[in-house]
C-alpha cells in the first residue's frame, strides 16, 4: 500500500490549492515545497479576483462569466484576504471611445449573477474624490466592481486549511527522483535528511520548474509552454481615495493603480517573453519606465523610476500554442503507469477550479468525496464580506491597544482567528519583543508554529509586507529572534 494517494511537487498557489481539494475529499495527500510557500509567482500577481475586461474586449464570454462566478466565492469563503473595490476608467480621447467603455461595463454587468455589488456607473471626476488625483483633461470616468486579493496570504490559508483536513505539508523538501510504476516512488532531501516515499498519484505544480522537473527529476516529456515574466512597481502612495484606477495606456494595455498597504501604490502590469533561471527574475528597467509613463499619463504627480520602492516580478509557464489566463492542466494515466497531473500558469481567480476539475480526474482511481471547496471559508473566513469593518471594530474592542491600521491589516490576515494570534493580551508589552511599530513576538511565534514562515523574509514579504516600512535595524532583531526560536537550547 503506498504511503499517500496523492503528492504534490509545488507550493505554489495551484498546488495548494491541490492539496486542500484532495485532502477534503478524504485523499491521503503530501505536499513537497523546496522553498517556501508561495514564494514565486504566487506572491507577484497583479492582486486580483475580477473577470478581467481585456478577456471580454476580445470576446471570451465564457471564460468572464466562470472568473466572475469564482469571485463570488471568493467573496464568500475568503472575505478577510479578498475584498470588493470600485475600479475607476477615466475615458480618454485618444483611447477607447465612452460609449464603447460603457457598453463594455454594462455586458460585464450582465455576466455576473447575484454578486451583491454594485453595479457599474459613469461619474463626472471634476466633482467626485476619485478625480482629486487626476491631470484635470479627465472629465469622465466608468465605475465597476472587482476585487483585489492578498495573492500570498491566500497561499497560506490554502495551505493551512488542507493541513488541518490531514494534509502533510513539508516546506523546505526537494524532490530529487521520481520513479514511476503502478505508483510513484519519490526520493526526497527534506530539510537535509532524505527520505522515500509511495504515492498512487503525483502532481507537478512546480509553476516556472515544470519542465524543467518533468524532464530532469520525474524522466517524463516536457510540457510545451513558454516562460513569461510578470511585474509590477510599488511606490510611494498617489491617491487617498478607496479605489483602484484602470488606465488606458497608448498600446491599448489596461495598467492598473491599486492601494497597497495603506502607505503605497502598486502599478502594474507588464508581461513578456522570459529566458533564464526563474530562481533568479530582476524588472528590466525598460518596463519600470514603461509603468511608471502610463501612470504618468493620468496621475496629477508624475511618476519617476526614482520614485520605485520596489519591483515584484514572477515569472510562469503558459501554453506554447495560446496565451490562455486561466492555465493549464495536463493529465496523464495508462496501464500499469501511475496517473500524473501537470498543472501550470492561471490567473488566481480561477485557482481553486483548476484544482477542483483537476482532482476530480482522479474519481476513477480510487473513491473520494463529492466537491466541496466552493462552500467552505478558508481560516478565518467565517464571516460575510460586507462585515469586515464590523470585524475590524470587535478586534479594537477586544484589544484595545490596537490603533485602527494595526487592527485592519490583522484582520486582513487572520480574520475571525485573530485571537490565535493575540490571545489574551490586554496591553502591547504582553505580545513580547516588537520588530518595528506592528510586528510582535506573538506574531512571529504564530506565524512559525503554525503557518510554515521559518526566516524573516517569509514574514516581511510573504506572510506579511511589512517588509516595506521596517528598518534594517529591527530586521537583524527579527532575525535573530527566529533563530532563537528555532534553537531551543538559545532564549527566544
Amino acid at each position: 500500500m503506498a504511503d499517500y494517494d496523492l503528492a504534490i511537487i509545488g507550493g505554489g498557489l495551484n498546488g495548494v490549492s491541490l492539496a486542500r481539494d484532495a485532502a477534503g475529499r478524504g485523499l491521503r495527500v503530501v505536499l513537497f515545497e523546496q522553498g517556501d510557500l508561495g514564494g514565486a509567482a504566487s506572491s507577484a500577481t497583479p492582486r486580483l479576483i475580477h473577470g478581467d475586461l481585456s478577456v471580454l474586449e476580445r470576446r471570451g464570454f465564457w471564460r468572464v462569466r466562470r472568473a466572475l462566478a469564482e469571485r463570488r466565492i471568493w467573496l464568500r469563503i475568503a472575505p478577510h484576504v479578498v475584498r470588493p473595490m470600485r475600479f475607476v476608467i477615466p475615458a480618454h480621447s485618444d483611447e477607447r471611445p465612452p460609449w464603447l467603455l460603457r457598453a463594455g461595463l454594462f455586458l460585464y454587468d450582465s455576466l455576473t449573477s447575484r454578486s451583491g455589488l454594485p453595479g457599474s456607473a459613469t461619474i463626472d471626476i471634476t466633482h467626485h474624490p476619485v478625480g482629486n488625483a487626476l491631470k484635470r483633461p479627465f472629465g469622465t470616468a466608468f465605475e465597476y466592481s472587482d476585487c483585489v486579493v492578498d495573492d500570498s496570504r491566500l497561499v497560506v490559508l490554502t495551505a493551512l486549511d488542507a493541513a488541518e483536513r490531514g494534509a502533510a505539508i513539508r516546506t523546505g523538501a526537494r524532490c530529487v527522483r521520481a520513479d514511476r510504476t503502478d505508483t510513484w516512488r519519490l526520493a526526497m532531501v527534506d530539510r537535509g535528511h532524505r527520505r522515500t516515499i509511495t504515492a498512487r498519484a503525483l502532481a507537478n505544480t512546480t509553476g516556472a520548474w515544470a519542465s524543467m522537473v518533468a524532464e530532469t527529476v520525474l524522466r517524463q516529456p516536457q510540457p510545451a509552454a513558454a516562460a513569461m515574466q510578470m511585474s509590477q512597481i510599488i511606490v510611494p502612495k498617489l491617491f487617498d481615495s478607496d479605489n483602484v484606477y484602470v488606465f488606458q495606456n497608448s498600446d491599448g494595455r489596461l495598467i492598473f493603480a491599486s492601494p497597497f498597504e495603506r502607505q503605497f501604490t502598486l502599478i502594474g502590469t507588464v508581461t513578456h517573453d522570459f529566458t533564464g533561471d526563474p530562481a533568479i527574475v530582476a524588472m528590466r528597467g525598460a518596463d519600470i519606465s514603461y509603468l511608471c509613463e502610463a501612470a504618468s499619463r493620468y496621475f496629477r504627480e508624475r511618476v519617476a523610476p526614482a520614485d520605485v520602492i520596489r519591483t515584484v516580478s514572477g515569472v510562469n509557464l503558459t501554453p506554447a500554442s495560446a496565451r490562455r489566463g486561466d492555465g493549464t492542466t495536463l493529465f496523464h494515466a495508462r496501464r500499469r503507469k501511475a496517473p500524473l497531473i501537470t498543472m501550470f500558469g492561471g490567473d488566481v481567480t480561477t485557482s481553486r477550479l483548476r484544482a477542483e476539475r483537476a482532482v476530480t480526474r482522479l474519481t476513477p482511481f480510487y473513491p473520494m468525496s463529492p466537491r466541496w471547496t466552493a462552500g467552505a471559508a478558508l481560516p478565518g473566513g467565517d464571516f460575510a464580506w460586507d462585515r469586515f469593518d464590523t470585524q475590524v471594530d470587535l478586534a479594537r474592542e477586544r484589544w484595545r491597544f490596537l490603533s485602527e491600521g494595526e487592527a485592519r491589516r490583522l484582520v486582513a490576515a487572520y480574520g475571525s482567528r485573530l485571537s490565535a494570534v493575540l490571545g489574551e493580551a490586554k496591553t502591547r508589552d504582553e505580545l513580547g519583543p516588537a520588530f518595528g511599530p506592528e510586528l510582535t513576538g506573538a506574531e512571529v511565534r504564530y506565524l512559525m508554529a503554525c503557518e510554515w514562515a521559518r526566516f524573516p523574509e517569509d514574514i516581511l514579504w510573504r506572510r506579511s509586507k511589512l517588509g516595506l516600512t521596517m528598518s534594517a535595524a529591527d530586521r537583524d532583531t527579527l532575525a535573530a529572534f527566529m533563530a532563537g526560536v528555532n534553537d531551543p537550547s538559545r532564549p527566544g
